[in-house]
This record gives C-alpha cells, sequence and structure tokens, in this order.
C-alpha cells in the first residue's frame, strides 16, 4: 500500500487532525509519520487516486484542519509516496530546510488573487482618456461604421491602448495589496487574467487585507476582482 502525504508540520504542532477522513472511496483515515523534529500528514494512497471532486476537497479539509491549529507545509494534490519509510527518509534528508519553512509560515495563510477588465468599462475608460480614439470612433460612426480599414485601425489602436491598461492595472494591484501582506509570489500565466498574484498574509492581518481588496474595487471599478482565500500556503513552500 503506497502513502499518500497531505502536508509536514512540526512534531509540536498543536492539533493534528489524526483519523479524519481524508482522500479515497471510502476516505482512508489521516495518521502520522514522524521523524525528528517532524511529522507528516499521510494516509493509505487508494489505488484509483483521480482529482474528482470529493479527494480534491478531502485533501484541502485535511490541510483547513491542520492549519488552523499551526503551521503546515502543503503538498500539492496526488503526493504519493512508495510507503511510510520513504516518508520518513525524506523528513530526514531534509528536516532543516522544513523546519525553517515552517518557522517562516507560522501564522500565515495565503490568498490568491485574479483580476481581469471588465470589458465594457474599460472600453469606455480608453475612450474618455484619448481623444484621438473617440474622435476616430465618432468618424467612423458618422461614417456608417467606416471601411475595413478603419475598423481595422481603431480596432488595433484600441486593442493597443488596453494593453496598456492592463499593465498599469497589473502595478496597481501590487501596489495596494502589497502593504497588508508579507510576501507576493505570481501565479502561473493564464488567458484572461491580467493578474494572477499570491499573497502571504499574517492571521491578524488577514481582515486588513480583505479590506484592502475591498478599496481596490471601489477605485477601480472597471476591474473584476476574485480572491480565495484564505488558504495554505501552497504558493509559499518550496
Amino acid at each position: 500500500m503506497t502513502t499518500y502525504v497531505y502536508g509536514i508540520a512540526h512534531r509540536t504542532h498543536a492539533h493534528l487532525p489524526e483519523q479524519m477522513g481524508g482522500v479515497g472511496d471510502p476516505p482512508r483515515p489521516v495518521r502520522t509519520v514522524a521523524e525528528g523534529d517532524l511529522v507528516a500528514l499521510v494516509s493509505d494512497a487508494p489505488e484509483d487516486l483521480r482529482p474528482k471532486r470529493r479527494d480534491l476537497m478531502a485533501h484541502q479539509s485535511v490541510l483547513a484542519e491542520a492549519g488552523a491549529g499551526g503551521a503546515v507545509l502543503p503538498m500539492r494534490f496526488g503526493g504519493v509516496s512508495p510507503d511510510d519509510e520513504a516518508v520518513r527518509a525524506a523528513l530526514a534528508e531534509h528536516g532543516e530546510r522544513y523546519l525553517e519553512r515552517l518557522e517562516a509560515l507560522e501564522g500565515k495563510v495565503e490568498y490568491n488573487i485574479k483580476a481581469a477588465h471588465d470589458e465594457e468599462a474599460v472600453l469606455h475608460q480608453v475612450l474618455s482618456e484619448s481623444p484621438e480614439l473617440r474622435a476616430m470612433s465618432e468618424a467612423n460612426r458618422q461614417a456608417g461604421g467606416g471601411t475595413y480599414e478603419q475598423k481595422l485601425h481603431l480596432g488595433e489602436r484600441i486593442a493597443a491602448a488596453v494593453q496598456q491598461r492592463e499593465a498599469r492595472d497589473a502595478v496597481l494591484i501590487q501596489r495596494a495589496l502589497e502593504h497588508a501582506a508579507e510576501d507576493e509570489r505570481p501565479g502561473p500565466q493564464s488567458t484572461g487574467w491580467l493578474a494572477n498574484l499570491s499573497y502571504l498574509v499574517a492571521r491578524e492581518r488577514a481582515d486588513e487585507f480583505v479590506a484592502s481588496v475591498a478599496a481596490l474595487r471601489k477605485e477601480a471599478p472597471h476591474l473584476v476582482v476574485q480572491v480565495h482565500g484564505p488558504l495554505p500556503p501552497y504558493s509559499f513552500t518550496d
């Protein structure tokens, strides 16, 4: 039976969710594997492990329960080791680095921020800021929409202006939120988002961080801002 790994904590962690239901159907009970000053939260790994909603939620729930009682280095979903002895060996080999990261993450959580433009609002903003683009748009309108070349030229100019606005807004988002966070990491680039950022936030400043997001939305209503958190600090675990 292989061993499924949820995360790593200090041996003195105040609240480890042993016997809690983990991944699998039926859920495998969570247990610990200890080595030195560290413990790994594990369970038996199901043979047919897949990223199903049930198992994804179970993984997240175990980490959320453990994270409520102290720092945890979260593993991404699907972390499987050959057996408990292999887990102990990894804790022994990398123990010093794991302990350093646990100390750095104590009392902190992750918030992920994704932002995009409200297309209609940003188009209105781009046109309102550029007399030249407004004049081109009005000329096309009066000409019944303009020729194909005129439409193409106007579209290219508007797209370039929107790109410039995206770059400025990405900086605006960072400056609006960084003061309430301990650290920041960029997330994977994905189509449709002008910003995908993860912030490491002290638990006692979580309300301040969320309030900063609300203030950003008010300041920049042309932005669509999504907040995910508090989360285990996946982005800050090497």
